[in-house]
């Protein structure tokens, strides 16, 4: 699978490029607009197989495994490595733009063309709080609310356990139901290096590769940002994990190029959570972690909020005193955390901050040539601190296993459905 993978990346660079140059802008759109149809096919199956997935997955890891005094603790430990994770990612974003200065000189003609539409208005901590618990489950499951999915699993799989043989057979109906949907994803992974292509063919064809010799130091200090980030959070797990460490980013390739390619964090959920199994992180932490850190562990995106805001900033001439980026900074670790499943949503959390620090909300518009590029190493590193963030927290759990030679309690069951 890695390396069709790979082979579907490389063609569609390619043909979306030989499109870009040998077509004209209306058939370039419409060679985008059809090949889209593939990779949207693709996450809309993705989309249909979150919910239930998370639902049974978790709900059995804790019944299995997990009682209050467990769960408690795990949530503890999961919520301090995500708000330590959040700090360092933010402060990476202010430390490589103000040493690489990306937006000094650059040229803001056309920015009142730019003006995107973006729901800037329903970005409170208020919603964001009372949205996390769901006033239906089945209205969760079917817009797709990851965390109020999580919420209502967690209050489900705690029931399950306390209440013990006398809901055995609902245990074992949800564990069924576990291994039919970890079947359904296997089959619906096999379209995975189908929609790669897509994507990226889609992107490249609309937007050509010369779009990135105009914003090269916009985007090569975005990912030489993402590099130092990836550094650290690696190194964060070798403290943890020691010699581990290298073997799981190895263990989540795919789900990284999945990411990175569609640019979706939703389209790698399903392949992490079966890597993560594999590599030896308990199915009651894997189901737990992942799927709340959608909502409080992008990394690679508060990452990019303080970058672009600064470098927005650079390119209006405005300064930001070192008093200011700490509000910034601050500001983002509350906001950035109602970001999960609101489109562009990046791009909203931007245009939310810029006026507090009296810029316009339309200057949203000098990254938005180059956003889908940098949309991928973005989600691809969000991949990557929760991959870290789970084995981790496994770790310090004591449900690290290796599956050379330890027996996985859960984990190993639900894997079982997947051969």
């Amino acid at each position: 699978m890695f390396w069709a993978l790979i082979g579907a990346l490389v063609l569609g660079i390619a043909v979306g490029a030989g499109v870009y140059s040998a077509a004209t802008p209306e058939q370039a759109t419409a060679f985008a607009d059809g090949v889209k149809i593939l990779s949207d096919i693709f996450l809309r199956l993705i989309k249909m197989i979150v919910a239930p997935l998370i639902l049974t997955t978790l709900a059995v890891g804790i019944a299995h495994i997990g009682g209050g005094g467990a769960l408690g603790r795990i949530g503890v430990r999961t919520m301090a490595w995500f708000i330590t994770a959040s700090f360092v990612s933010l402060g990476i974003g202010l430390m490589m733009a103000n040493i690489l200065h990306p937006g000094i000189g650059f040229d803001t003609t056309g920015l009142d063309a730019a003006k995107p539409e973006l729901a800037t208005g329903s970005l409170t901590f208020r919603e964001f709080i009372t949205h996390v618990v769901p006033t239906s489950i089945i209205d969760a499951m079917a817009r797709n609310e990851v965390l109020q999915i999580v919420v209502f699993s967690i209050f489900l799989g705690a029931a399950l356990q306390a209440l013990g043989p006398q809901a055995q057979k609902v245990t074992d109906l949800l564990e069924q139901g576990a291994f039919v949907m970890l079947k359904i994803t296997g089959y619906v992974m096999v379209l995975a290096p189908v929609a790669v292509f897509a994507a990226i063919a889609n992107v490249v064809a609309l937007k050509g590769l010369g779009v990135l010799t105009d914003y090269a130091r916009l985007v090569g200090s975005f990912y030489l940002g993402v590099g130092v980030l990836w550094a650290v959070l690696i190194a964060a797990g070798f403290v943890v994990l020691r010699g581990r460490v290298f073997p799981l980013i190895a263990a989540v390739r795919e789900p990284l190029l999945i990411a990175f390619s569609t640019a979706s964090s939703e389209a790698a959920l399903p392949k992490l959570l079966e890597r993560l199994e594999r590599f030896g992180v308990a199915n009651r932490v894997a189901s737990f972690v992942v799927p709340l850190g959608y909502s409080f562990n992008l990394d690679g995106s508060m990452m990019y909020c303080t970058f672009a805001v600064l470098f927005i900033a650079q390119a209006l001439g405005v300064e930001m005193t070192l008093a200011q980026q700490i509000i910034l900074l601050l500001m983002l670790m509350v906001t950035s955390k109602g970001i999960a499943g609101v489109p562009r949503a990046s791009l909203v959390v931007i245009a939310a901050t810029l006026p507090t620090f009296n810029m316009p909300a339309e200057a949203i518009g000098l990254v938005l040539a180059v956003d889908a590029f940098m949309d991928m190493g973005r989600t691809a590193t969000n991949v990557v601190g929760n991959s870290i963030a789970s084995a981790v927290v496994a770790k310090w759990e004591g449900v690290l296993y290796d599956p050379k030679v330890d027996e996985i309690p859960v984990a190993e069951t639900l894997d079982n459905a997947r051969s």
